[in-house]
């Protein structure tokens, strides 16, 4: 079991939550601003759904880079991945994946029926494309003929479901419709995760060059990898800022809503300590850092809406 669990990558899970939190909490704001109730259990299907895409993206990205050998070429990370190191088989890896697709699935179209049912069939079908989308997403990183990990287009698809489909598909849960300013968090979101992946592929980049796969960072080089790290731990605070400056403006909120950016200062000093980084294998530390920060800023935009009214 304790193999299992370390192949889950625990320190992964607050990252996904983050665009649930985000999207959820700006949804009971807006809902509690119209007078109209918010559904507690919307949120917890939700969280359940995210924490199994993630647990089966985790499992699959084990299995895919375990067969395709780029994890034995890691020196620092072989003995944690199980399928690498033995300590989990390529088959028994691969029910696992099986199985929490099948999970995935079958929470998804709860989440959607609690929803959706019976007065927004359209939108339940819809969601039931996105739902498929994202499972095949969370497996096709680095499984199959041509995984998508493997040709440097990871940071879109992390973009697109973690930060966009998150943020945005938790407030269409809630809320039945969408606004254009969703699209802020979203994309603040999204950049972060895109972050997290960023410093996982430059300390992964010298293995990654001897197995084939060609991440983004290794497509740019370190140093311009560097570089794309800073712009976008840059410009989610900035992409809050404005939705908050916005919507604080029209609603008359006060002030205490802008308690998220309280994170620049731990946010500037991550971005300095990152730089300073010669050594790519250095890295690792700061992805649950970055991730952590992640989590924060999601939970303090949540806190700073709906309890400072």
């Amino acid at each position: 079991m304790t193999d299992w669990i370390k192949a889950a990558r625990l320190r992964t899970l607050p990252l996904s939550l983050s665009g649930i939190i985000m999207g959820s909490f700006i949804a009971k704001w807006r809902l509690w601003g119209e007078g109209e109730t918010w559904d507690w259990k919307i949120f917890a299907l939700a969280l359940l759904v995210t924490l199994l895409y993630q647990i089966l993206s985790n499992y699959a990205n084990d299995y895919g880079d375990g067969i395709k050998g780029t994890d034995t070429k890691r020196a620092t990370e072989a003995e944690s991945r199980a399928v690498a190191s033995g300590k989990i088989t390529a088959r028994q890896m691969k029910n696992a994946v099986i199985l929490f697709a099948v999970l995935s699935l079958v929470a998804t179209v709860a989440l959607l029926y609690l929803a959706f049912i019976p007065n927004y069939m359209n939108e339940f079908y819809i969601f039931i494309g996105l739902g498929v989308a994202s499972i095949l997403a969370a497996i096709g990183y680095t499984v199959g003929k041509r995984p998508y990990g493997y040709m440097g287009l990871g940071d879109v698809f992390v973009f697109i479901f973690f930060g966009l489909v998150s943020v945005c598909g938790s407030y269409f849960l809630f809320t039945k419709t969408f606004s254009w300013d969703i699209l802020l968090p979203g994309s603040a979101i999204g950049m972060m995760s895109m972050a997290v992946l960023n410093l996982n592929n430059m300390r992964d980049i010298e293995s990654d060059k001897l197995s084939g796969k060609n991440s983004f960072a290794l497509r740019i080089g370190f140093r311009n990898a560097m570089i794309y790290e800073m712009i976008l731990l840059q410009l989610p605070l900035i992409l809050i800022l404005i939705f908050l400056g916005v919507n604080c403006f029209i609603q008359s909120q006060k002030y205490y809503a802008f308690i998220v950016m309280i994170l620049l200062l731990p946010l500037m000093k991550v971005r300095r300590q990152i730089m300073a980084v010669k050594n790519p294998k250095e890295l690792d530390p700061f992805l649950k850092q970055v991730g952590i920060m992640t989590f924060m800023m999601a939970v303090l935009t949540a806190f700073g809406l709906n309890f400072f009214r």
